[in-house]
This record gives C-alpha cells, sequence and structure tokens, in this order.
C-alpha cells in the first residue's frame, strides 16, 4: 500500500484547520444575546415554583 506524500499530508492538516476555524467563526457569530430584561424575567420565574 502506497505511502501518502508529505505534501499530501500538510493539505490534510491545513483544510481541517479552516474547517475548524469557519466552524468557530459560524458558532461565535450565530450566537444571539439575551438583552439584560429578559435574563431578569426568566431568573425570576424560573425561581417562582407553584407546587
Amino acid at each position: 500500500m502506497p505511502q501518502m506524500m508529505p505534501l499530501s499530508w500538510t493539505t490534510l492538516y491545513f483544510y481541517f484547520i479552516i474547517i475548524l476555524f469557519i466552524f468557530s467563526f459560524i458558532n461565535y457569530y450565530s450566537f444571539i444575546p439575551i438583552p439584560e430584561i429578559k435574563k431578569k424575567i426568566l431568573s425570576i420565574k424560573s425561581l417562582n415554583w407553584k407546587w
């Protein structure tokens, strides 16, 4: 079975690094922060348990 060329390994390495960066950027910029008012309302609602 033939070995892969070293150039092929480096291109594969860069390929995975680029995919990792793209995935990280997409996750970072797709996050929508919740405003402070909604956070307070959510925390108040979660503390009021109706048993």
